[in-house]
């Protein structure tokens, strides 16, 4: 009987590098799950690719979607929506291949509503004072935005009971080196492995 996937979650506040994170643990080599790329209303970024980064949709097709039940998980998030597939997420995990998601918090909140089996990890900052400054040097934000970023984070940090473990992101590659330990360990949960061997044990006792 094949395993199914892990679905993995990662989330954090708006400016903790949850974005370079996942781009940086894709970069490895020895990476192998999915990448389920969300969709958001928001403008791209510069260097932001619709399909690499984000499915870029306009508000109207958004909703769309949400009306038509094709959202895992969604949430609007100073004045954007952002949200993940459904169908292709279950087909992934159908297959036998984890897959990776990088959401906000209240998305990550929806997924463990539906999927309590899977992997939630928080992306901590250092601190309050470094995620400011984060924010402030990506230079794309208004003083109102950033503002408003900052106490969306407070609430998100609060949150941190919704997930399975923490990882503080003070240096990227140590980020992305725990995080993957933790799925390799998540792999080896004897919840996750035990029906193997007793079917192991049914067959045997069949000869």
């Amino acid at each position: 009987m094949k395993e199914k996937g892990l679905l993995i979650v990662l989330s954090g506040p708006s400016g903790v590098g949850k974005g370079t994170v996942r781009k940086a643990i894709f970069s490895r080599e020895d990476v192998k799950f999915d990448y389920s790329i969300s969709m958001t209303t928001r403008k791209p970024r510069e260097g932001e690719v619709d399909g690499v980064d984000y499915f870029f949709k306009s508000r109207e097709e958004f909703e769309q979607l949400i009306q038509e039940g094709k959202l895992l998980e969604y949430a609007e998030f100073v004045g954007n929506y952002y949200g993940t597939p459904v169908d292709y997420v279950r087909e992934t995990l159908d297959a036998g291949t984890d897959i990776f998601l990088e959401i906000e918090v209240e998305g990550a909140r929806q997924v463990r509503e539906k999927f309590p089996e899977g992997l939630f990890i928080f992306l901590a900052p250092p601190s309050l004072s470094e995620l400011h400054s984060r924010i402030i040097g990506r230079g794309t934000e208004t003083d109102e935005v950033i503002r408003g970023r900052m106490e969306q984070a407070r609430k998100e940090i609060d949150m941190m009971d919704l997930y399975d473990y923490v990882v503080e992101n003070d240096e990227v590659e140590r980020a992305c080196s725990r995080i993957q330990s933790i799925v390799e360990a998540e792999h080896c949960r004897r919840e996750r492995v035990q029906h193997r061997y007793q079917i192991m044990l049914e067959l045997e006792g069949e000869q």
